[in-house]
């Protein structure tokens, strides 16, 4: 029986038998990664306010819905009132993290985006804001960075390069989606990373090199879920992810990463109407309900039947609480910044 205290003591054939196991072990590593996490957060979930700002996307990477050559895609991009209005809500509302997340859209520029960050960042000085804009360069993460963005949300999506190579096209590299993680390291950003669970030709080799990588770069946040196809892309016959092995996965990373601010993501919620409860059972403690203008939620289109609505909305937050209560957690509206040490030392942003 493995020694869940010790995990971070497995070698790479012992973490593939770990992922493959049946399912027997579950109640205990599930258990165990609870516990932990109780241990450092209590029975803490934090809630941010997600704003999808644009579904222009220059990549074409083969498993996205937003991807560039997606002619059926519809698109839309925020302006600046419709950003700014949305923040407004949410602040209303009580959220005090607003992550902005988007395709690589051309349009927006370092100067446009200075300007939304440096005004939000006016306007709420005691909210947190992550970016989740994909690779720019280390000049532009520093401008966004010294205009207010605390966080930087990059999911490395497979460390196996190629494994890379099979699910985007020539124009992408991980080696420079590696770089921009550590850029935004050395900045100052408190990042985060993350993989697809059940992608495209994804081994279980490929899930413990994700592991590796993850242990070197030392995330603050760690963000999975299950890989969903799209109708509209190359993969579109592929089969989507599995929820139980995302579930175990989550363990897993909460007891390799005790400190880590780990989504209970969409993805999982899409595929199991169960799936956000159980990834906050299983050591996950933040839960990102959509903020997006209503009209433009369903146009996010990243993957097939992506739930946008219900306890996913975040105008749905005495739902949400209610739901997160049952399962024995308790829902915090703060900022929620990276817990280093089970004393609870939160580490603070530095500005």
């Amino acid at each position: 029986m493995y020694d869940f205290d010790n995990i971070d003591r497995l070698s790479d054939e012992e973490l593939v038998n770990l992922l493959n196991k049946p399912d027997s072990i579950d109640k205990k590593l599930t258990s165990r990664a609870d516990s932990v996490r109780r241990e450092y957060y209590g029975k803490d979930v934090y809630l941010r306010a997600l704003i999808e700002i644009s579904s222009f996307c220059k990549n074409d990477c083969y498993y996205c819905g937003i991807r560039c050559s997606n002619k059926k895609a519809t698109r839309y991009r925020l302006s600046k009132s419709e950003l700014l209005d949305a923040c407004k809500e949410g602040y209303e509302l009580g959220y005090r993290t607003f992550v902005l997340q988007g395709g690589e859209d051309t349009y927006f520029t370092d100067d446009r985006l200075c300007d939304v960050v440096s005004d939000i960042r006016s306007k709420y000085r005691d909210c947190a804001i992550t970016l989740s804009l994909g690779e720019r360069s280390r000049d532009s993460y520093q401008a966004l960075y010294d205009a207010g963005a605390n966080r930087y949300l990059l999911r490395h999506e497979t460390a196996d390069n190629h494994h890379y190579n099979k699910l985007h096209p020539d124009s992408m590299s991980l080696d420079n989606r590696k770089q921009c993680l550590y850029a935004l390291k050395e900045i100052g950003y408190q990042v985060g990373s993350g993989f697809m669970v059940g992608s495209p030709y994804q081994t279980t080799d490929n899930l413990v090199k994700d592991i590796r990588f993850l242990q070197e770069l030392e995330p603050d946040m760690i963000g999975i879920g299950p890989y969903i196809s799209h109708h509209d892309t190359p993969f579109n016959n592929m089969s989507d992810g599995s929820v139980h092995l995302t579930l175990r996965l989550i363990s897993v990373l909460r007891l390799l990463f005790p400190y880590a601010l780990i989504p209970s993501t969409t993805a999982l919620n899409t595929l199991d109407p169960n799936g956000r409860v159980n990834g906050l059972k299983c050591g996950a403690n933040v839960v990102m309900p959509n903020l997006t203008p209503i009209k433009y939620r369903g146009q996010y289109a990243i993957y097939d039947n992506k739930a946008v609505s219900g306890n996913e909305a975040a105008e749905y937050k005495k739902s949400l609480i209610k739901q997160i209560n049952s399962a024995g957690y308790e829902v915090v509206m703060a900022r929620g910044d990276v817990v280093k040490n089970s004393e609870s030392t939160v580490v603070t942003d530095k500005k």
